[in-house]
């Protein structure tokens, strides 16, 4: 916005809306809810701050004494989504747990498609965001021996690995939505072209590798076993 200082600020350490005036008519959870709305159902490129106003009631330009970027919007939407993890009671048993956390983020993802586009350690210290963080170190407490730097790093990849997954599903989906014809007319062919090709010779250790699993591929199967490897790597069981 024209005039702002350029200096870095942090949404969180603001009062709900600057300026003297009256009791603000919105509240960050309203603009957040609004924003989501949106974004839920016309994708993140549908969230402007006329957009959100619109959605409001209320002008484009006062909406910006409630936040004062788009950037600052889109913390709140991220944060908005993160207090949608429901967090439980640590059952004792570290990879389970974090199996779960994965699954609950997934699902959560899947919720909000845009959420992948705006994953950001940058906005991993609202407030939401800091008690999923809580939760899941309470969930690591039974790795007595390993830092918290470490448990730090675990939960990164596993947040980084699970949005890759969920990207790569939300791509596939988006696409197959505009295919003329239906998923399993192209698959179809598609398997078809590859058997003709590796029936040829030239590919021998493919046509092992289909002999052996000839799929379909179980994409929840698959995520299961994605999220064990990386907690493979943090397992001092496995050391």
């Amino acid at each position: 916005m024209a005039g702002r200082a350029a200096v870095p600020e942090v949404i969180w350490a603001r009062p709900e809306r600057t300026g003297r005036g009256p009791r603000p008519a919105y509240t960050r959870a309203d603009i957040a809810a609004a924003a989501v709305k949106l974004a839920d159902a016309g994708g993140l490129d549908a969230v402007s701050m006329r957009h959100v106003a619109a959605e409001l009631g209320c002008g484009t330009m006062s909406l910006y004494n409630y936040v004062p970027r788009k950037e600052d919007l889109y913390e709140l939407m991220v944060d908005a989504v993160s207090g949608e993890h429901e967090p439980w009671e640590p059952s004792g048993d570290w990879r389970a747990d974090m199996t779960r956390v994965a699954h609950q983020t997934r699902t959560l993802m899947h919720r909000h498609p845009w959420l992948p586009r705006l994953m950001s350690p940058v906005y991993g210290f609202s407030p939401n965001a800091l008690r999923y963080l809580e939760h899941c170190l309470a969930c690591l407490d039974p790795l007595e021996d390993m830092t918290y730097g470490m448990k730090m790093q675990l939960i990164g990849l596993l947040n980084g690995v699970v949005t890759m997954y969920v990207s790569s599903e939300l791509a596939t989906a988006e696409r197959t939505r505009n295919l003329p014809w239906s998923e399993e007319q192209e698959n179809a062919v598609r398997i078809a072209y590859l058997g003709s090709q590796i029936a040829g010779g030239a590919y021998p250790r493919m046509a092992a590798a289909f002999m052996e699993d000839p799929g379909p591929i179980d994409l929840d199967a698959v995520f299961d076993l994605a999220m064990q490897r990386v907690l493979d790597a943090f397992d001092p069981a496995r050391g």
